[in-house]
């Protein structure tokens, strides 16, 4: 199932700040019509830290019945508290998920011993695909390939959203264990595909969803030539989408593309004009705006 381009879905508010539901709905069917290969609602990207557990509960239960079957959807889930995210993960099974998503717990800061406690527990309570995400930048913890080992052990647990930014914990990883991994940077999806990957969660695919996606098909098929070709023309958009903290680049974007608002909520607020005028450049290279 994890492999190709799973798109890091935002959520779209209104000027109210409440969920804005037919937008929320208009990505899902861009998303179907471009090819992307799977949507992962409310994770960082879709600014899960500032919705409330209804409104997420409220969000992976859109996108399932919004997608109906015809993609994989995997739920955002996570937090640094376990018992809220086996109540989120539960959730999630309970209405039609496909997999679920847990970041490393964050600002607890849990020992390998804590982190294999936390994953242990909800992976032996809810019997749905689990994808670990291991990023370091936003929680301070790093959790190392041996840990990752020892978890893949565990039926259900069968894939890790790598976002450490590095290619040795990937090679490191595959040669303990044959977890599923994909790149959780959009810029190293190909060097990690190159060294054993399968795909990625995507913050481009907001914005490029065929191009991400053929990205990853054309490197999963062995043709480097080809995909290379595609990951040059796409840099420039996936380090614009970092200038700034992500998700208020991507949301800057879709805006142009006249498919949100560009609304976010506090702390995070809308990017300054310099990145604006350079996001306007970059999607006019991509032919995604006029």
């Amino acid at each position: 199932m994890y492999q190709g381009s799973f798109v890091a879905l935002v959520t779209p508010f209104k000027e109210n700040y409440e969920i804005d539901f037919d937008a929320y709905g208009r990505l899902v069917d861009f998303h179907l019509e471009k090819g992307t290969n799977g949507i992962v609602p409310c994770g960082c990207t879709g600014e899960a830290a500032t919705l409330s557990h209804d409104e997420q509960k409220a969000c992976i239960r859109f996108v399932v019945e919004r997608v109906a079957g015809r993609l994989p959807v995997v739920a955002g889930t996570g937090s640094n508290n376990t018992r809220e995210a086996l109540g989120l993960t539960r959730y999630a099974k309970e209405v039609g998920a496909d997999g679920a998503l847990l970041i490393t717990p964050y600002y607890n800061k849990p020992t390998a011993a804590g982190q294999i406690a936390h994953y242990t527990a909800i992976a032996k309570a809810v019997d749905i695909p689990i994808m670990l995400y291991n990023v370091p930048s936003r929680t301070g913890i790093k959790m190392e390939p041996q840990t990752v080992a020892e978890l893949n052990k565990i039926p259900n647990i069968v894939a890790i959203k790598e976002a450490s930014g590095s290619l040795d914990q990937v090679s490191q990883i595959l040669s303990l264990c044959d977890i599923n991994i994909v790149s959780g940077d959009d810029s190293l999806t190909l060097p990690m595909i190159a060294v054993g990957a399968t795909g990625v969660v995507s913050v481009a695919a907001n914005v490029a969803p065929a191009e991400v996606a053929a990205l990853c098909d054309e490197a999963n098929k062995g043709d480097m030539p080809a995909a290379r070709i595609i990951h040059y023309a796409l840099m420039p958009l996936f380090k614009a989408l970092f200038l700034e903290t992500n998700p208020m680049p991507v949301k800057a974007a879709l805006a142009k593309m006249d498919l949100i608002k560009n609304v976010l909520r506090l702390p995070l607020t809308p990017v300054l004009d310099a990145t604006s005028a350079r996001l306007d450049s970059i999607l006019k290279e991509l032919h995604l705006i006029k």
